[in-house]
């Protein structure tokens, strides 16, 4: 009866204690991040929502990720500003839209004729060394860089025909800082106007197209409905985007949600890798709203001779350039020599 006694009497102790445990021991709140991309709503579907959506599914109620499309929290112009200060938690850009205060800047998005195809980008990276560099130069800022991919080409689609290097003359596109700057000097006027205003700045007259992507997302935004060419000929093979987050957010992560957020980015790659290299051809084979046109390759080579000049004058403008340039020139060098599929 005593030990009965007692073990009843401590029952009734722990009575209390083990009802308030659930309080104690309750879900902790989600981490919460607001993650800005490039792309407008049409083109955000693919290129940065299957990445947000596999993060929020795969992450058991640890984190939850809000995502905006183009200019809906701040002009992309200023993604890199809210991203260091915390307004944003993380971005999908290249450099050179989101205005990048690094030397990397330039060489984001679309740096002519750097690139051939999409694969060249990932290969650029892990195996070239541009990975350790873009690393650096963005810890030296306060944003933690995590992995860049390659996409789609930076070709032509515009109400004119363009049929030779002349006939750039005057074109008023929608286009990359980068870009417009190598392309001016074929007589391009570029013009800088928030993304989601390029359709209606065509149908106004404001445009004559765009210098900005491949015929894949000019079908998927709508611009092949404003648009009346596709040039064939490109000024790069595969634009240069990246993921990055805020520091102090990615430092706040625990170790296994770092992991995760780094398997949807890879499992995003994968995903635009197919999405685009089947696109472009399937639309050019099959695609009923555009017309191809092409400049014959001898002339062409023009384009691609002045894309050597621009490169050594960017290479004069500091030693992370020049270190880049470097890269691309070997990297080129060695797929030269390959010989197709890796050349055209």
């Amino acid at each position: 009866m005593t030990t009965r006694r007692k073990f009843l009497h401590g029952a009734v102790l722990a009575g209390p204690a083990a009802l308030a445990a659930p309080s104690i021991a309750r879900a902790q709140e989600p981490i919460r991040w607001r993650f800005q991309t490039y792309a407008g709503a049409a083109l955000g579907e693919q290129v940065t929502k299957p990445v947000i959506d596999y993060i929020n599914a795969a992450s058991n109620g640890e984190m939850e990720i809000e995502l905006f499309y183009a200019d809906q929290i701040v002009p992309t112009g200023e993604l890199f500003q809210a991203l260091q200060r915390g307004t944003i938690d993380g971005v999908h850009s290249d450099d050179d839209s989101m205005a990048s205060p690094t030397p990397l800047r330039q060489f984001g998005g679309y740096f002519p004729f750097a690139t051939k195809h999409i694969l060249d980008v990932p290969v650029l990276f892990n195996q070239y060394g541009l990975a350790e560099i873009w690393d650096e130069e963005y810890s030296k800022v306060g944003v933690k860089w995590l992995s860049a991919a390659g996409q789609d080409p930076c070709n032509f689609n515009t109400t004119r025909e363009i049929t030779s290097v002349a006939d750039l003359d005057g074109l008023k596109l929608y286009t990359f800082p980068t870009a417009g700057r190598f392309l001016s000097q074929f007589g391009v006027v570029p013009v800088n106007i928030p993304y989601e205003d390029a359709e209606v700045a065509v149908q106004t007259g404001e445009l004559d197209g765009m210098a900005w992507s491949g015929i894949t997302e000019d079908y998927t935004v709508g611009w092949a409905d404003v648009t009346d060419y596709f040039l064939t000929n490109n000024i790069s093979g595969a634009w240069i985007g990246s993921f990055f987050v805020n520091q102090e957010r990615w430092n706040e992560l625990p170790d296994h949600l770092k992991q995760l957020v780094m398997a949807g980015i890879e499992a995003g790659h994968t995903y635009r890798n197919q999405w685009y290299w089947g696109g472009e051809a399937a639309l050019r084979a099959k695609g009923e709203k555009l017309e191809l046109r092409t400049v014959p390759a001898d002339e062409w080579a023009l384009v691609e001779e002045a894309a050597k000049e621009f490169w050594e004058e960017v290479a004069q403008e500091g030693e992370v350039h020049q270190k880049i340039v470097s890269i691309f020139r070997d990297y080129n060098q060695v797929i030269n020599q390959a010989g197709p599929p890796y050349t055209f």
